[in-house]
């Protein structure tokens, strides 16, 4: 049998368990971007050097390498040429690429959110800041402002009046490849907001699951994800409405077999919205993380997704303890000198750690999941014992910089 060649657009860490997994498979992993240093590449079978947010040019460098299946499993930018290409070529995908194309646009989620009758913030997607300085009157401050098409919180920010709206604007659009951004209503958030990986198969939810996301209210970005926790405190009742939702949403947009990174909410006018939905893995480790809690398969299905192969079985996780995804970072710039844990803490607790710095590399204030210096697997046997370990982090963790 021919072996299969898999497409990986990106060359982040993130890959790495995804190239190890293909490799299991006896697959032929091909990594693909304009950064030939990127780590992805030294551990897949072929590099191909092409920018992935040109579509075109990813066909023509997927047509000539013959291969069987294309994934941008946590790389956000590359998800639109991800879908074209498979739609041009026959290849398996969440979705069509029509379809990604709305889900990869905030503003156009948000449109299309609203015209299907979903939970969703009043939003607007501009071009300039002249553009929105004529609807001021159409939100209710205070308001998010984002980039249409990034990922990580880069380039978010609350702002409160209009008065500040043209820095906010300004920020976004520096984070914008498309140079778009989308003002949406501040939505009150009661608890957690969620994100974690659902799955489905041929267009049905079988896999959904929520976490608990806190955020670093010292960093410079307060909105940049900093610990994920499994499962979620999330009353049970509101996680039905939104799984209900996210089938009605997989169902109105046809989509297919795949794994999609989902952000959800419940706000403190008691209803559930759906604010992210991408057709790829998300960042963060997450995947492998739903993995490792829950003896699940999320990796190794997506790949035989991808490349047309009968999927194992799936169903939605069941936790093993309490799991939590701990972004390293610091807010402070400088050079890293050493990363400490406590040993005792290290063996009892710790279950995987990825680390994207070294001693001697620089590293910069926290402003989105691109500043991390990695991140931690940990797991408690109680949400308490966690609670009580992340209060007190700074007796098993110091981060020091020169």
């Amino acid at each position: 049998m021919k072996q299969k060649r898999l497409m990986l657009l990106g060359g982040l860490p993130y890959l790495l368990p995804i190239i190890e997994e293909a490799h299991r498979l006896g697959v032929y992993v091909i990594t693909a971007d304009y950064l030939p240093n990127n780590i992805a590449h030294k551990y897949s079978d072929e590099y191909c050097n092409v920018s992935i947010v040109d579509k075109e040019a990813v066909l023509q460098a997927a047509l000539e390498l013959q291969i069987n299946g294309i994934l941008s499993h946590a790389v956000d930018p590359g998800v639109v040429a991800a879908a074209y290409v498979a739609e041009k070529m026959g290849l398996p995908f969440q979705c069509s690429y029509e379809v990604a194309c709305i889900l990869q646009d905030k503003s156009k989620f948000r449109q299309f959110l609203s015209e299907n009758g979903f939970n969703t913030p009043h939003a607007r997607g501009y071009g300039n800041l002249r553009e929105a300085l004529r609807d001021v009157d159409f939100f209710t401050w205070p308001v998010i402002v984002k980039p249409v098409d990034s990922a990580g919180s880069k380039g978010v920010s609350k702002v409160e009046s209009s008065e500040h709206l043209a820095e906010a604007v300004k920020i976004a659009l520096d984070a914008s490849l498309s140079k778009k951004f989308v003002i949406e209503d501040f939505l009150n958030l009661e608890g957690y907001q969620s994100s974690a990986d659902v799955f489905t198969v041929d267009g049905k939810l079988v896999y959904s699951t929520y976490s608990d996301q806190l955020f670093d209210s010292n960093a410079e970005n307060p909105y940049t994800p900093a610990i994920e926790i499994w499962p979620a405190t999330m009353p049970q009742y509101y996680q039905n409405e939104l799984t209900s939702e996210l089938q009605r949403l997989f169902t109105t947009l046809d989509v297919k077999s795949g794994i999609y990174n989902v952000e959800s909410r419940v706000c403190t006018n008691g209803k559930v919205y759906i604010m992210e939905v991408s057709p790829r893995g998300g960042g963060n480790r997450i995947a492998e993380l739903q993995d490792m809690a829950t003896g699940q398969c999320l990796i190794r299905n997506e790949i035989l997704k991808a490349l047309d192969m009968p999927m194992n079985k799936i169903a939605s996780p069941i936790y093993e303890g309490v799991w939590c995804n701990y972004i390293l970072h610091t807010n402070e710039a400088g050079i890293l000198h050493a990363i400490h844990i406590d040993e005792q803490f290290r063996r009892e607790h710790i279950r995987s750690m990825g680390l994207t710095k070294s001693p001697g590399d620089k590293v910069e204030v926290f402003m989105g999941a691109n500043q991390s210096l990695g991140t931690l697997f940990l797991q408690f046997d109680t949400r308490e014992q966690l609670n009580e370990a992340l209060v007190n982090q700074d007796k098993w963790l110091k981060i020091c910089l020169e």
